[in-house]
């Protein structure tokens, strides 16, 4: 009959995580609270929204249009980011034993997913203008935008300081330092269609503006498809979390080591550790686990001990999970 020796150690510091600065690429803590930048970010651009759409329409520019519908989604990805973060601070229940860490992933994978559709939309329109060109007046276009400029540099510097260390703030970073730049780009092109009359131009500047959006938010969905697939988080090697394992004192072999992400800012670990001379003491385990920390970010870590090699455990093998 098998017999299997099990002990854990948990580490429940979810507090903010260390950070190697000599080679470790453990991800940094979010600072504590963004709500207001949050709330200031979310009254701006929906302010922004709607001198976007009326002048827009007046103007009869698509390339207006289009960064307008960006930023519709901007108000509803900073909401859903918002409520998110707002919900991962949730305390753990019977039910969510982790707690509602994981909103903070699907609120980044709502968000580049939601962004990508609407984008899809507008350059469609965008593409039918190359046939059915518009008068565009390119003054009142390059006076919204530059106000795009000021409203979005706001909210991006806003949300700079979280950048490295939260998906959700990373994501509402980079959509705002996008917005800012397209917005220049907008300006520029108002310019060039008062001075040279190219109405082509403007479904041009569209696509252009769609093409940067796409290429900004691609790594925000690859991230937190992963992220909701329990992937070992993007900049984080396991073979070098399982050789920092092996080399602990008494360790004799590491399996069933599994890395992934409980929320946009922290992450867990699981292992199995065979040490033929019995079980190490619990002073071993946290100081295996504050390494975890201080190297790699890992915040909650779980191990068993298990002291017999000669007793099979049925997790293994690399293939059972």
């Amino acid at each position: 009959m098998a017999h299997v020796h099990e002990d854990a150690s948990h580490d429940h510091d979810h507090g903010g995580h260390d950070h190697d600065h000599n080679g470790g690429v453990g991800r940094l803590h979010a600072p504590a609270s963004f709500g207001a930048a949050f709330a200031i970010g979310i009254a701006l651009n929906a302010g922004f929204v709607v001198l976007e759409v009326v002048y827009g329409l007046l103007s009869n520019s698509v390339a207006l249009l289009a960064d307008a519908g960006h930023n519709v989604s901007d108000v509803l990805g900073l909401a859903v980011a918002w409520s998110a973060a707002v919900l991962s601070k949730r305390a753990p229940t019977q039910r969510f034993t982790y707690g509602l860490g994981g909103t903070s992933i699907l609120a980044a994978l709502f968000n580049a997913s939601f962004l990508l559709v609407v984008i899809g939309g507008l350059s469609w329109e965008a593409i039918l203008r190359f046939w059915n060109p518009q008068p565009v007046a390119g003054k009142t276009v390059m006076i919204v935008a530059g106000a795009g400029i000021l409203i979005n540099g706001v909210c991006a510097w806003l949300f700079a300081s979280g950048r490295k260390g939260d998906l959700n703030i990373r994501g509402a970073f980079a959509h705002m330092a996008a917005d800012a730049l397209v917005s220049v780009g907008v300006v520029i092109a108002g310019l060039v269609i008062v001075l040279t009359g190219w109405l082509w131009l403007d479904p041009t500047v569209s696509l252009i503006i769609n093409a940067i959006i796409v290429w900004g938010t691609w790594g925000l969905l690859r991230d937190s498809v992963t992220m909701s697939l329990a992937a070992v988080p993007s900049g984080l090697k396991s073979d070098e979390v399982r050789a920092l394992l092996s080399a602990a004192d008494g360790v004799e072999q590491i399996h069933d080591l599994h890395i992934w992400s409980m929320s946009t800012t922290e992450t867990a670990l699981t292992a199995h550790l065979v040490m033929p001379g019995g079980h190490p003491g619990d002073a071993f385990l946290v100081e295996l686990c504050t390494k975890l920390k201080q190297r790699f970010g890992i915040g909650h870590a779980t191990f068993q001990v298990e002291t017999d090699p000669q007793m099979a455990c049925p997790l293994e093998p690399d293939q059972v999970v």
